[in-house]
């Protein structure tokens, strides 16, 4: 396994988790686990700095000959350099997270999952939703890492009753999308690229171009998706980029064109260097649709 300088592996493989704590990742500095549902079968593959690619499951064989795209070590940034130069903080951001890259998993209803269960709901609400959901609906990874877990069959979302989802925290609206989601999930597999993703994912009911950027971004390792309609990162790219408290989802838009098509490599080193807009008013109270 070749590593450019300065590779940042944990870093890259967070890049993969539209949830913080997603079961399916285990990552630390020079180890990472990553478990998914390949065409061959469940699988969990383990990158390691020191000892390289190594694969559990029936899956295994697809994975590790996918490994490389996942770990991030397939990212082409070349010319991103050049665009940096055009904004002093992104300059400084592409030097100090040189070694970050963008994985490319391959799999987009993995992805598909999460990203529908964070709809319009903070970070707490989506992760403990998501962790019932692969505990109720899902099973352990293959392998000997303990704690793992597999992402959803689409199979069972798709046969789950929209109140079966109420007791993880999902209301009816994200749950008949998970399970619109789950029924295309076989065509949105067979999607050649991220362009011809995101249109399928945008003609299914309740997906919009949010969800279609942080699903591309992870399956295809796209890095001019660029996540419109979302509560901070409009504010966040406008107070890095101009200094303003807030933005809207056009500014933003119109402050990332020069990056094209990085653009939401630069949104991604914003968010790697920990750059947020300041807060006002009180936080997001949390919700319980368990109760309803």
């Amino acid at each position: 396994m070749r590593v450019p300088p300065l590779y940042d592996l944990a870093g890259t493989m967070r890049g993969l988790a539209l949830i913080q704590g997603d079961p399916t990742l285990s990552i630390g500095r020079s180890t990472a686990w990553f478990a998914t549902r390949t065409p061959l079968g469940p699988g969990t593959l383990r990158i390691d700095l020191a000892a390289g690619f190594s694969a559990y499951g029936p899956g295994a064989d697809w994975l590790i000959e996918r490994a490389e795209a996942i770990a991030g070590l397939r990212d082409d940034v070349d010319g991103f350099a050049e665009l940096a130069r055009q904004h002093p903080l992104v300059h400084r951001l592409a030097r100090e997270h040189a070694g970050l890259r963008i994985g490319a998993t391959g799999r987009v209803f993995h992805h598909l999952v999460p990203a529908i269960i964070g709809q319009k709901v903070s970070g707490k609400e989506a992760h403990h939703s998501y962790v019932r959901l692969l505990r109720r609906m899902s099973e352990p990874a293959p392998g000997p890492k303990e704690g793992l877990f597999l992402p959803p069959d689409p199979a069972v979302i798709a046969a789950t009753p929209y109140w079966a989802f109420h007791p993880l925290g999902i209301e009816q609206k994200r749950a008949d999308t998970l399970r619109r989601g789950a029924a295309a999930a076989a065509a949105l597999e067979r999607c050649g690229d991220a362009a011809t993703c995101t249109a399928r994912l945008v003609s299914i009911a309740g997906i919009g171009p949010w969800t279609a950027a942080e699903v591309t971004r992870a399956a295809y390792g796209d890095a001019d998706a660029v996540s419109v309609g979302d509560y901070n990162i409009k504010n966040n790219v406008a107070f890095a980029l101009t200094g303003a408290a807030r933005g809207t989802d056009e500014e933003m838009l119109e402050l990332l064109a020069p990056f094209a098509p990085h653009r939401g490599r630069v949104c991604g080193l914003i968010a790697a260097a920990g750059i947020g807009a300041p807060r006002f008013g009180p936080r997001i109270q949390l919700r319980s649709y368990a109760r309803f």
